[in-house]
């Protein structure tokens, strides 16, 4: 019987709590908040809809709770507002995600911990640094929600699934990420062949325009926090994918946000390159080739990282 625990009840932490529910990986999710009252309102909510899902126990509780979780999900933290980076939400949620850290590893000391709050590559090596967790065990969400907004906008240029499409962005989760285009490809087509191998007589396909889709995949957070004031869904479905693969006997390749040692050259920082993740955490990293440029693009954005991370009081 797997159980899940969902700290902070706001619209990202009650949304991915809905979407464990409705996907039925767990037989048991608990919602833990400082505002017991929104815990419980979220969590009745949820439940008096479980009836037409697979059956699982879902209830508002405290740290104690948490006990025997596979797996803790932390959205905990300050919401990004509209205008605001995600860097700059960085001390006052690292000082939050301090506050958590003893109470809940006190209780779950043998989860796997996804983080979600952001800047969410600091609050990542914040954990690291603070829980005594084995490393493998400590999950970043980091750039998978990237990741999909770049699949789903490929998937619009050639009208084609997303699960036919291998690409990645690499990075921070945030203004300093990347895609290492050498490794993208659709159904094993390389990216820059596509326009070609996938064109029909039914579909426009325009030629691609990198820089477009770069600046799409960067800014969409932000587009959906101007038009709406949060975003939610998306980071749901990318946040239950992994912890539906920590559950899962089989390893799942995904960039989520690790601490690095040497890989690339980068020490000391967590950010997201590709990794497998399977049962009970991250199984190894997957180290696939880069070029000159894009390693000096993921080395830029580790610096970038470390640049605010000297700046906090961790």
């Amino acid at each position: 019987m797997n159980k899940i625990s969902v700290i902070g009840t706001g619209s990202v932490g009650s949304t991915i709590a809905y979407s464990i529910a409705i996907m039925g990986f767990a037989a048991e999710i608990v919602m833990i908040d400082i505002n017991r009252e929104k815990a419980l309102g979220e969590a009745l909510d949820i439940r008096q809809g479980t009836p037409f899902c697979t059956p699982c126990s879902i209830y508002a509780g405290d740290y104690p709770d948490a006990a025997g979780s596979n797996i803790v999900v932390l959205t905990s933290g300050l919401p990004r507002k509209p205008g605001q980076s995600r860097l700059e939400l960085a001390q006052s949620n690292v000082n939050i995600t301090k506050m958590i850290i003893p109470e809940i590893t006190k209780y779950a000391p043998d989860a796997t911990y996804v983080i979600v709050s952001n800047p969410v590559d600091i609050l990542t090596y914040t954990f690291h640094k603070f829980s005594g967790l084995p490393e493998n065990r400590i999950i970043g969400s980091g750039t998978i929600l990237d990741t999909a907004r770049l699949r789903s906008r490929l998937s619009e240029y050639y009208n084609i699934s997303q699960n036919n499409i291998h690409a990645y962005v690499f990075g921070e989760h945030g203004d300093s990420s990347f895609i290492p285009w050498s490794v993208a490809n659709i159904s094993n087509v390389p990216i820059a062949e596509c326009p070609k191998v996938f064109a029909n007589n039914k579909i426009a396909n325009p030629e691609l325009d990198l820089k477009e889709i770069e600046d799409y995949v960067r800014k969409s957070g932000a587009r959906v926090i101007a038009r709406k004031g949060a975003t939610f869904y998306a980071v749901s479905m990318s946040v239950c994918h992994i912890c539906k693969c920590v559950l899962s006997g089989i390893d799942t390749t995904m960039t989520v946000s690790t601490m690095m040692h040497g890989e690339y050259g980068i020490d000391d920082v967590c950010l997201s390159t590709l990794n497998a993740v399977g049962h009970g955490g991250v199984r190894n990293k997957v180290n696939i080739s880069l070029t000159d440029e894009e390693t000096a693009k993921l080395r830029h954005s580790a610096d970038t990282l470390k640049a605010v991370l000297k700046n906090l009081d961790i």
